[in-house]
């Protein structure tokens, strides 16, 4: 503990050690006494002594910015998955060494003073975790940038499991404030809703009937290896007036603050449940709210630099992570033609070179659409401006096929097929100047697929950006043991070169570094059996091999396959206890649309399966079944150093790329997977022997489709699947509910199985014995393990960026 403060605060912070900048922060921040702080004061003052040095380098970043007139890419995104920050600011600013000294004077450790913050819940799953990653990526490469998005004050939810079940909580991370937010009070502006539309001349005004206020809340995005600090700006909805005073005086409580609440609800929830009008409503209003609010900050920011809007695309790139800021292709025009002067032809000229587009998703239920009469009610003016984009788009487009209504028909923003809808990816399209997949094959599937009329007007608007993960969080941070390896190894310098872990190739081989690795991965194992037994009371080995999927919980990524197996593999286990059988231990995590019944039901199944196994004397140690609750970044940085097995068995054709495959072979497992997504360009770079790859590749699902498929053939003339699909569908593993799982089980046989689980599960049962086959030799195992770490440079979200930037952004990386 320390025995007294000698600082003078006066003098510059910089000048001091880590542990004097710790104890007067505990002072002069905090407000506690250095000699009796508790471990959460610890962690804010060592947050704000890196918030202050990250603080010089942000402004001295922006002043430089302004100075240059720089290009800025603006990037927006629903989700920003950030994960914890205290550490990865540390890393930046090269002073993890130095908290750590600090801290241990406190007698605290640097890891468990980190593990007291809470994961920022502003994302849920991997579109928000890539913006995370992208955004680190941007700060590291110099590249001039803001990310914006929502402040939740929620998140999407906490899940916990009660009995078997995922219930849903707020997610209260911001409940004890955070030190890495900065509240702007002179940054806010007003976001109207609803009303109608006159026109006089060629001037639209927009009588809004309801208005609310978006105020901005920036987090530092710092880069490693450089100086520069980037900027993301989440906006907090807020009501034009607090409460109605009348109303509270006259005693009438809730209507006092029910106009306070229908406002600032806009901002509290991640994906509100979509199943009512009402939900419906509320998230199209936060789509376009926190558009509104970044669209006139850009243009805000834009003509403080320079004397008008002619230049916008020159000096501005606007990036639409998916289709849920869309509609900031309408409102850029509404703000060009009605606020700005321009005329229709120069504003869309100006709007459509200012765009691209990232899309997510090859499945078309999954492209988000709005009613009309929806987006009549709450933005009727940018309704307007749809349908004359529409208008003069389908002109353009019938010149390119005469005569052809069904192409103009599928080229159309409105979808005219039963209720009126707005096609958001249609207009992504058709307002971008560049279009990509985030994988080789989704690209290819893209303009062959959902979006081939469009590719056959614009073949050069299409491109591909494989995904990539940040290294400083998802290695370096991660995995710190397989990092001091790797720097013992390869030097530091592979976080900025993920490239350089193709040296490991050397030296797979050598028995000393095979002996390393291996006790780093066991080292990993062991803390993440501990995280199980804490989080779910149940106890692991980590000598079994940990087989992990992990990821949002949903049909297409089929964790209903897997449980198919784990319970191949239990019935096997019961019939032949004495055979040599490798151990396992299978992990799930992940969470469930609140509203996905379906997904819901597989998280019951996966707990009733694992209650009978794990509590079945004649298994034991064979086989264990676990569900690990509430996942996200924090979770997942733990789960991924500690795999052997990853688990990436989409129906192919249906994962866009998947970041969790690249993070979990980053850390050294093998993947299991199907040839689809990223997993194909994966086993390109690690060798078709480190990776193991079953079922039907996405020509066979799409031929196979169109001849018709035929699950009960499958299971009549399987009897192992047979026994296993009875076995779940007549209670064995609900007997106080015996149909339970019948609605999971019945579309299998009977309803299309649409995922085809019946038609790769033989060759997935096949591909997961070859599994069992290589653990049985170690160190062989371990060569592909080590293989898959040294394959894996290209995924870097270093690589993916800097190829944004040069084809897309035309930008130049500059980490000086």
């Amino acid at each position: 503990m320390p025995q007294g403060i000698q600082l003078n605060v006066s003098a510059s912070p910089l000048a001091y050690t880590s542990t004097e900048q710790i104890n007067a922060h505990l002072l002069h921040t905090v407000g506690v006494d250095p000699l009796h702080a508790s471990p959460s004061e610890l962690m804010q003052a060592t947050a704000q002594v890196a918030r202050a040095q990250l603080s010089k380098r942000w402004v001295d970043t922006q002043a430089q910015e302004r100075s240059q007139k720089a290009r800025r890419v603006v990037y927006l995104s629903m989700e920003f998955l950030m994960g914890r920050t205290l550490s990865n600011a540390l890393a930046a600013l090269d002073l993890t060494q130095g908290a750590a000294k600090g801290l241990a004077e406190h007698a605290q450790q640097l890891e468990d003073i980190v593990n007291l913050e809470p994961d920022a819940a502003l994302g849920n799953g991997g579109l928000g975790r890539l913006a995370a990653c992208f955004l680190d990526s941007m700060a590291t490469l110099g590249l001039p940038s803001w990310g914006y998005g929502i402040r939740y004050e929620y998140g999407m939810f906490a899940q916990e499991i009660q009995n078997g079940c995922q219930v849903e909580y707020p997610d209260s991370w911001l409940k004890d404030g955070t030190p890495w937010e900065f509240p702007r009070a002179d940054v806010h502006y007003p976001v109207r809703f609803g009303g109608s539309v006159t026109h006089e001349n060629e001037k639209a005004t927009w009588l809004h009937a309801g208005e609310v206020t978006a105020k901005a809340y920036d987090m530092v995005v710092p880069g490693h290896g450089t100086q520069k600090v980037n900027t993301l700006r989440l906006w907090k909805a807020t009501a034009p007036d607090h409460i109605d005073l009348g109303a509270f005086n006259n005693g009438d409580y809730a209507r006092a603050a029910s106009a306070k609440n229908e406002y600032e609800n806009i901002s509290w929830v991640l994906y509100p449940n979509d199943s009512t009008p009402a939900g419906r409503e509320l998230r199209l209003k936060q789509e376009y709210f926190f558009v509104a609010a970044s669209m006139q900050d850009l243009v805000q920011r834009h003509l403080s630099e320079h004397p008008s809007l002619d230049n916008l695309a020159e000096h501005v790139a606007i990036h639409l992570n998916d289709t849920h800021p869309a509609i900031g292709v309408a409102e850029l025009m509404r703000i060009l033609c009605d606020e700005h002067g321009f005329d229709w032809d120069t504003a869309w000229a100006l709007c459509s070179q200012t765009f691209s587009y990232t899309n997510h998703t090859l499945m078309p239920e999954a492209l988000e659409t709005w009613p009309v009469s929806l987006m009549q009610h709450v933005l009727p003016r940018h309704l307007e401006i749809i349908f004359r984009i529409n208008k003069e788009f389908l002109d353009h487009a019938a010149r390119f096929k005469p005569g052809d209504h069904e192409f103009l028909k599928r080229l159309s923003l409105i979808d005219e097929t039963g209720e009126r809808r707005v096609r958001m990816a249609h207009l992504s399209v058709v307002g971008s100047h560049k279009v990509n997949g985030v994988s080789a094959l989704h690209s290819e599937l893209l303009v062959h697929t959902i979006f081939a009329d469009f590719a056959a007007l614009w073949p050069e608007r299409f491109t591909n950006m494989t995904n990539g993960v940040t290294p400083r969080r998802w290695l370096a941070q991660a995995n710190p043991g397989l990092s001091a390896l790797l720097d013992n190894t390869l030097g530091r310098s592979w976080r900025l070169d993920l490239n350089q872990l193709r040296q490991l190739d050397a030296v797979k081989a050598d028995p000393a570094f095979a002996q390393s690795f291996m006790a780093v991965k066991r080292a990993n194992k062991v803390r993440l059996a501990t995280l199980i037994e804490h989080t779910t009371g149940i106890v692991v080995t980590p000598d079994s091999l940990f087989d992990v999927q992990v990821k949002r919980i949903h049909e297409y990524k089929r964790q209903l396959l897997n449980v198919l197996h784990v319970v191949t593999r239990y019935q096997a286990i019961l019939a032949q206890p004495e055979a040599p059988w490798v151990p396992r231990t299978v992990i799930f995590a992940g969470k469930a649309a609140s509203s996905y019944q379906a997904a819901k039901s597989i998280i019951r199944l996966i707990h009733d399966v694992g209650l009978t196994i794990n509590n079945d004397p004649r298994v034991g140690d064979k086989l264990k079944l676990v569900f690990i609750p509430n996942y996200g970044v924090s979770v997942a940085e733990v789960i991924m150093p500690g795999a052997d097995l990853s688990e990436q068995i989409s129906t192919a054709g249906t994962e866009a790329s998947g970041t969790g495959n690249m993070k979990l072979a980053l850390n050294g497992a093998l993947t299991i997977g199907t040839d689809d997504g990223a997993n194909i360009e994966i086993r390109q770079h690690v060798g078709d022997d480190n990776i193991f790859i079953f079922g039907l590749k996405t020509p066979e699902v799409r031929a196979l489709k169109v001849v018709g498929y035929h699950p009960l053939q499958h299971y009549e003339a399987n009897p192992v699947l047979k026994a296993v699909l009875d076995a779940i569908a007549t209670g064995q593993f609900s007997p106080d509910e015996p149909n339970r799982y019948r609605d999971l089980i019945d579309p299998l046989i009977w309803g299309g199985d649409y995922y085809m689980l019946l038609a790769d599960y033989a060759s997935y049962v096949d591909t997961q014995a070859q599994v069992d086959a290589l653990y049985r030799q170690p160190a062989l195992w371990c060569q592909r393990a080590i293989s898959n770490v040294a394959g894996m440079g290209a995924f870097s979200s270093d690589r993916t960026i800097a190829a944004y930037a040069r084809d897309i952004w035309h930008m130049s990386p500059d980490r000086t």
